[in-house]
C-alpha cells in the first residue's frame, strides 16, 4: 500500500530484530510498505547499498555522494557511472547541496562541483535525481535548471523548504517527498505546504534510521514506520490512507521508471 520512497537500511538500528534486516523488512510489510528505495550516501557504501537491492527483489536502490560526504574533495563521478548500470539502480544520488553544516566557502565550491557532476549524469543516464537541499535554495533551484533534465527530473526529499521553492521545483518536473517531521509538533509552515502540493507530485519516506514520526519520535526510524507518514499526510490531504497509498506508489513508479 505504501512505497518508502527514501531510506538508509544499511544504517537501520536492527536490535529489536535480533540483528536481522529480513525480520525489519518484513515488519515493514506487515505494515503495508511493499517497497522501498534504499539510498547510498558516499562511494564506500554505494556498493552496499546495491547488494541489498541485489539480495531483496521489493528494495531499489540509489548511487551517489551526500553534499556532507564531499566537502573536501569532488567524488569520482566514473564510479558512481559503474554502480548505475545495475538494473536495479533507479536513481542518482543523493546528491545535493548543504549550507547549513557546511559554512566555508571551500567547502561550499566542492558541494557545487559534486552536485553539478551528479546532476550531469543523470540527465545522460536518463535517471531521476534524489536531491537534498537546506540552506541552499537559490543555487539548488538553478543547478537543476541548468545542468539537470526535466525529462528525467527528480525529488527533493525530506522537504523542509518553503512554498515558493515547491512551486519552483514542481515547476521543473520535480516531485516533492515528505518525511515524518510532518507530523511534528513546530512544522506548522511544512504542512501547509503539503496541503498545497498536487497528489501526483508527491512522495512519502521515512529517511530512516532519522526522524521517526509521531508516535514513535525519539526512537530509531525504519521503513515500516512510512505508514504513519501515509495515514498524517492523507489527513491533511483529506484523502484515504488508501488513495494516498495508491498515489504515492503510481507517482514512485513514474518517477523512478527503472523499478519493476
Amino acid at each position: 500500500m505504501f512505497i518508502d520512497s527514501h531510506c538508509h537500511l544499511d544504517r537501520l538500528d536492527l536490535s529489536p530484530y535480533q540483528g536481522d534486516l529480513g525480520l525489519a523488512l518484513d515488519a515493514a510489510r506487515q505494515a503495508g510498505v511493499d517497497r522501498m528505495l534504499c539510498i547510498s550516501i558516499d562511494l564506500d557504501n554505494a556498493p552496499v547499498v546495491v547488494g541489498l537491492a541485489e539480495q531483496y527483489p521489493d528494495i531499489y536502490a540509489s548511487v551517489g555522494v551526500h553534499p556532507l560526504d564531499c566537502s573536501e574533495v569532488v567524488p569520482d563521478i566514473a564510479t558512481v557511472r559503474a554502480l548505475a548500470a545495475h538494473d536495479k539502480v533507479v536513481a542518482i544520488g543523493e546528491t545535493g547541496l548543504d549550507y547549513y553544516h557546511i559554512k566555508t566557502e571551500g567547502a561550499q565550491a566542492v558541494q557545487r562541483q559534486s552536485f553539478i557532476n551528479h546532476l550531469r549524469l543523470g540527465a545522460e543516464l536518463g535517471l531521476p535525481m534524489v536531491v537534498h537541499t537546506r540552506d541552499a535554495r537559490e543555487d539548488t533551484l538553478d543547478f537543476i535548471r541548468e545542468y539537470g533534465s526535466m525529462e528525467s527530473a527528480g525529488v527533493l526529499h525530506c522537504f523542509t523548504e518553503t512554498l515558493d521553492m515547491a512551486k519552483a521545483a514542481l515547476e521543473m518536473n520535480y516531485y516533492i517527498s515528505i518525511s515524518g517531521i510532518v507530523t511534528f509538533r513546530n512544522a506548522a509552515e511544512l504542512r501547509e505546504v503539503v496541503e498545497y502540493l498536487p497528489l501526483d507530485r508527491l512522495l512519502i519516506e521515512t529517511d530512516s534510521p532519522y526522524l521517526a514520526p509521531v508516535p514513535h519520535r525519539g526512537k530509531p526510524n525504519e521503513p515500516r514506520f512510512v505508514a504513519d507518514v501515509g495515514r498524517f499526510v492523507a489527513e491533511l490531504k483529506g484523502v484515504t490512507p488508501e488513495v494516498l497509498g495508491e498515489q504515492t506508489t503510481a507517482n514512485f513508479y513514474r518517477l523512478f521508471s527503472r523499478a519493476s
